[in-house]
Order: structure tokens, then C-alpha cells, then sequence
């Protein structure tokens, strides 16, 4: 158990009164198990009593001493009192048997009583009065009135039991009546009282109900044998599990401004004790309410059938136990068929990673779970409100990370071993979900670029139809006009417009043609890109740019790769030419391999002329070339060259062959 940094734990309380109640209650049990030894009596059945004390002691003082160093309120003050009252009764018993071999020890007449009464406030008090005072807002009429006939009960029971000689049927009913009656409390808070005061209260009242039955043994008739042995047998199970019902209530809550974590670990050790010891005694009372003969055979069949019988219970009580502590997280493989089936029933990626989120939460009971990428400031998913301290776990696809899961555990806990080991194991379904998530978005979004970039494909087709080929035909048209009209008054002049007329036709001819093979040449495909880059350049020499192209590449390149380098430089040469001055400009295209043993395909595209302005915004051009590299998962970098000129570089991945 530690103390979370940054809360508002370890205000306000008594650290020095905590530690002597705790210390209190530790020497009486000392003390009493020192003169039990030291007297050697004989062991027998009503010793069971003395064990419940001594255990009572130990672990009262030791929670007391745990809440009130950090909060001042009744309920650890009456859990301290406890321990030192029934730390009293051990003692006393004990003081007594050794006053039976040692006579002569001082004070035996006065502390004898204190076997049968010292323990009566304070164990009653567990059941009867710290169920209704447990909360953390101030108490409504109800849970006044509870917690005056709780102190009333205990009063009657001290007075009754003490001077009087009533029936225990009359002691015990009223006892039994009132702690159902805080349990029943516990029990309706927990199912309809305020939302974050529930959490806890099952085990609260599961507790106040075994702690009220444990007294019906005593109202049975005397001539019931071994009856009577119940109560001391319950009590030693209920003392390992109320303990820790009361620091549930009050740590997961973190009621009373504590802020305490109690491991996961602890957590099920405890509960699992609490059930084994609870076995251990219905076994035990019952293998001695059977009816037996004298012989040991007899014995040991009776309490092997008893023990057959209680298993099963058993082993469910300890599966709920830790469903309870560890959920789904106990069982990896079924946790994972649990997020299996979340994928179904997710409708859009977003919808996926979040339900995956939840997944984990419900499967390991955790406060909150958050998924993240690796460079995202916020969450992709989160379920739940963290309040503690987080836990981050990388998520690691093929080897590399893809993100990170950070959790938080319910107030009052934190993460053991095993469910760190189970949220390890949970991790890589969440990264191979925020994969397909991701690949889903990149999809998305390359599908996004790919329309844009077509798209503007066919504003640039239909610029250049309607501002050059458009007009070129009706002057064309025109012209032909004229042709007619001339062929009647002067045919000569006819014959050299029509001369005119079919170099402006040819010239249209082939800026169509040019149009064409720079959307996606037929040479591309057919001869590879070192080909088509040739005749690119032998395209330009004809307007007057001269393309000098050096080529060292394989037989067969990727042909996405290469219709992507095809069309970056044909881009890159545009721009070269319009924009630089230069009357010519330098493509180099090369394969080679990378240092992560893959292969590459680099194109860099260089003039000499005015130079790259960085400031300036991309136009269409640029953005083309851009998502033509991005599509593949290359990059693109444009920039100035000493002492002139631009330099364009496209970096291409290629797909193994």
C-alpha cells in the first residue's frame, strides 16, 4: 500500500494518536500470546475465541492506524478502540491461563471480566454503527437515526449481557435485527444512493451481513451441540474479509480526501484468504455435525465428503474474486475474443479505436484508458475520467511503435503484475486496431489527393482545349473563310493562306499530341521510363529546350513508380521551362538501395536559371508533384542551387518485384 503523489491524501490527520492505537493493539496481542504460550494449556475449542482476538487486534489497529494518520474521522477512532478492546480480551485470556499455573500474579481479579466484556463496544460497533457512517456527505435523518439504535443495540448488549441474567435470545435478536438493518442501508446506497459513493458497498454490505449472522449461533438453544462453534469459526473468516470491505468502500472512493493505493495484488490475496479461511470453516463445522462413529476412518470420510461438497462453491467464490479485482484481464485469450468482437461492432474507424478503448477498460476494470499516436497531442480514443497517476504502454506494430496507451486504475488501486502483463497482451490488438485505423485514414485520404489531383489533371486539359486548341480552330475556321473567298479574286493569296493555315493545324497537332503523351505516354509502358524520358526530351528540343537526360535504371522499374517519376518530371520540366529562364535543364534518374535494405527510385530535376522562391505559395504544379510522391510514400524536396538554378529531388520507394 503506498500513498499517491498529488492528492489530498495525508491532510488532516492524527499520525501520532494512529500510531499509538495501532501500537496498542499490536502489544495487547503480543502480550497475550506471550502468556498463552508461556502457560502451556491444554488446547480445545473455546481457544478459538482467543484466536479470533488476536487476529481482531492485528488487523483493526493496523487499519485504524492506516486511515487516521491521513483523515481524523469516527470510523477509523471506532476500528482503533476495536483492536485494543478485543487486544484486551486476548490478553486477559491469556493473562488468566497463566495465572492458573502461576499463582500470585497481581491484578488477576480485575483483569479476568475483561475476556467476556472488552470486546463488546467495538465489535459490535463494526456492524452496528460504522455501515451508517460510512459516506462522504453528512448524515440524512435515516442514517442518524441508524446510528443511534446501532449505539443503542450495543449499549443494551453491554448492560444486559453484564448484570443481568436475560434469555440470549433477547441479547442476540436485537443485535442480529439492527446489523441487517445497516446492511440493508449498504445495500440500498449501493444499488440507488449517489453514483460515486456505490463503488465498494457490496463488499460493505456482504461484510455487515456475515459479521450479524455470525451472533445467531449464540441464540440457538444449548442443546444444539457445536452449534456454538460457528460464531468463533465465522468471525475468523469475516476478520480477514470486512477489514478490507471497509477500506474498499473507503479507499476506491476516495472518500474523506484519502488518496490511497492498494494493489490489485493485495487486493485478491486478501479476498482469496477471506474465502479460503471461509472454507476451512464450513468444512471444519460441518464434518463436526455429522454424525460419525469413533473410529478416525469415520472421521476422515465425513470431513472428505464435506470437503468434496464445498469445493465447487469455493472455487466459483474465488473466480468472482477475481472478476471482481482483475476482470477479463484474468484470462487473456478470452479478454482478446472480447475485443475480437468490438471490431464488429464498430461502423467507422473512429467508432473502432473508441470501442477498443472501452474494451480494455470493462476487460481489466480500469478508470480510464486513452489511445494515441505517436506524435498526436490529443487522444485518438479515451474512455472514461482519469483521476490518478497513469500508466503508458507503447504499441508496437512489426516492430515499430504506432502509439501509446496510457490507463488509470480505480481510486484506491493499482496495476500489479498481472494486470500489467494482461494489458501488455490487450496492447497489440489496440496498435494492429490503430494500424487498420490509420490505413484506413491514409486510404481515405490518398483517395482525397488522388480526385484532386485529377481533377485539377482536367482543369489543366480544359485550360489548355479552351485558351489554345479552342482558339486555334476558329481562327482555323476563320481562316478557311477566307480561303473560299479568296480562291474567286486571288487565288494566289489563297494558296499561301492556306499554306499558313497548315502550320498552325500542324502545330495544334502535335501540342494535342504532347498533351496527350505527357498525361501517360504509350512508350511508358511499353518501354520503361528511361524511354519515355528520351523521347520527353526529344519533344522539348523541338520547341527549342534542350532536355538532358541521364537514366541508370534496371529493365523493368515499378510501374507506379515510374508513372509517378514520369509525371513529376514532366511537371518539374514545365515549370522549368516557363518559369526559370534557362533555355535547358538536367534529368537524372537512378535505382539504388536503401540503408534499410529496401530499393529506390531518385529523380532530381535541375536548371540554371533564376532560382526557387520558398516563400512563394505552391501552385497546382508543385501540389501535383507533391501528392504524386506522397501517394507511394516518397517525398519530394524543391530548393535553390549554388550559384543558380532550382533543383527538384523525388524520392520514389519501390515494391519488390
Amino acid at each position: 500500500m503506498s500513498e499517491r503523489s498529488g492528492g489530498s491524501a495525508g491532510t488532516g490527520g492524527w499520525p501520532v494518536p494512529a500510531g499509538v492505537l495501532a501500537f496498542t493493539s499490536w502489544l495487547l496481542g503480543v502480550l497475550a500470546l506471550v502468556a498463552f504460550v508461556a502457560a502451556e494449556p491444554t488446547l480445545d475449542a473455546d481457544q478459538l475465541f482467543f484466536l479470533v482476538d488476536l487476529l481482531g487486534a492485528g488487523v483493526y489497529g493496523t487499519v485504524a492506524g492506516v486511515v487516521l494518520a491521513r483523515r481524523v474521522h469516527p470510523v477509523p477512532i471506532i476500528l482503533g478502540l476495536t483492536g485494543i478492546g478485543v487486544g484486551l480480551a486476548a490478553f486477559s485470556y491469556g493473562y488468566t491461563q497463566l495465572a492458573l499455573v502461576r499463582p500470585g500474579l497481581p491484578a488477576v481479579a480485575a483483569i479476568e471480566p475483561l475476556q467476556n466484556t472488552a470486546w463488546i463496544p467495538g465489535t459490535l460497533a463494526l456492524f452496528l454503527v460504522i455501515p451508517w457512517l460510512i459516506r462522504d456527505h453528512r448524515l440524512e435523518p435515516v442514517a442518524r437515526a441508524g446510528l443511534l439504535l446501532g449505539t443503542a443495540t450495543i449499549v443494551w448488549y453491554f448492560v444486559a449481557r453484564t448484570y443481568t441474567d436475560i434469555a440470549q435470545i433477547w441479547l442476540i435478536a436485537p443485535v442480529v435485527t439492527v446489523g441487517l438493518l445497516a446492511a440493508a442501508d449498504a445495500a440500498w446506497r449501493w444499488r440507488r444512493g449517489p453514483v460515486d459513493e456505490r463503488v465498494g458497498l457490496g463488499w460493505l454490505c456482504l461484510g455487515t451481513v456475515l459479521m450479524a449472522l455470525s451472533f445467531v449461533p449464540l441464540a440457538l438453544p444449548p442443546t444444539w451441540p457445536s452449534l456454538w462453534m460457528l460464531t468463533p469459526l465465522i468471525h475468523l473468516a469475516v476478520q480477514a474479509f470486512y477489514p478490507a470491505a471497509i477500506l474498499v468502500s473507503i479507499l476506491r472512493q476516495r472518500m474523506w480526501g484519502l488518496d490511497l493505493a492498494v494493489s490489485r495484488a493485495v487486493l485478491a490475496g486478501t479476498l482469496t484468504v477471506a474465502l479460503l479461511a471461509l472454507y476451512v470453516v464450513v468444512a471444519t463445522a460441518l464434518a463436526r455435525l455429522l454424525p460419525a462413529a469413533d473410529s478416525v476412518l469415520a472421521q476422515a470420510v465425513a470431513a472428505g465428503a464435506v470437503a468434496v461438497a464445498v469445493q465447487p462453491s469455493r472455487m466459483w467464490l474465488q473466480r468472482r474474486v477475481h472478476d471482481l479485482v482483475y476482470g477479463e484481464g484474468r484470462d487473456p485469450a478470452r479478454a482478446v475474443r472480447r475485443l475480437g468482437a468490438r471490431f464488429a461492432e464498430a461502423e467507422t474507424p473512429e467508432d473502432l479505436v473508441s470501442e477498443l478503448a472501452a474494451g480494455v477498460a470493462v476487460a481489466l476494470r480500469l478508470e480510464s484508458v486513452s489511445v494515441w499516436r505517436s506524435d498526436d497531442t490529443d487522444p485518438v480514443a479515451s474512455f472514461g475520467n482519469p483521476t490518478g497517476h497513469p500508466t503508458t504502454v507503447e504499441l508496437i506494430h512489426r516492430g515499430a511503435q504506432v502509439g501509446r496507451l496510457t490507463v488509470t486504475a480505480p481510486p484506491g488501486e493499482t496495476l500489479g503484475s498481472r494486470s500489467r502483463k494482461s494489458l501488455d497482451e490487450l496492447a497489440s490488438v489496440v496498435a494492429a486496431g490503430l494500424v487498420l485505423v490509420q490505413a484506413t485514414q491514409d486510404l481515405d485520404a490518398a483517395r482525397e489527393r488522388l480526385s484532386t489531383v485529377r481533377l485539377e489533371e482536367r482543369r489543366v486539359i480544359r485550360r489548355e482545349l479552351h485558351d489554345g486548341l479552342g482558339p486555334s480552330l476558329a481562327g482555323i475556321r476563320l481562316g478557311l473563310q477566307g480561303v473560299r473567298n479568296l480562291l474567286r479574286t486571288d487565288s494566289d493569296a489563297a494558296v499561301r493562306l492556306l499554306e499558313s493555315l497548315q502550320v498552325q493545324l500542324d502545330h495544334q497537332v502535335d501540342g494535342v499530341r504532347s498533351l496527350s503523351r505527357n498525361l501517360f505516354p504509350p512508350i511508358l509502358d511499353e518501354l520503361g521510363l528511361a524511354a519515355a524520358l528520351e523521347e520527353l526530351a526529344v519533344q522539348h528540343a523541338r520547341g527549342g529546350f534542350a532536355l538532358d537526360v541521364r537514366a541508370q535504371l534496371p529493365a523493368r522499374v515499378d510501374p507506379y513508380a515510374g508513372a509517378a517519376a514520369y509525371g513529376i518530371v514532366v511537371e518539374a520540366v514545365s515549370n522549368a521551362r516557363r518559369h526559370s529562364g534557362a533555355d535547358g535543364c538536367r534529368v537524372e534518374a537512378v535505382c539504388a538501395a536503401t540503408e534499410s535494405g529496401g530499393r529506390q527510385l531518385t529523380v532530381t530535376i535541375r536548371d540554371g536559371g533564376s532560382g526557387f522562391d520558398a516563400g512563394r505559395e505552391a501552385g497546382v504544379g508543385t501540389r501535383s508533384m507533391r501528392e504524386r510522391a506522397g501517394e507511394l510514400g516518397g517525398t519530394l524536396v524543391i530548393d535553390s542551387v549554388h550559384p543558380h538554378g532550382t533543383r527538384v529531388t523525388a524520392r520514389l520507394p519501390l515494391t519488390a518485384s
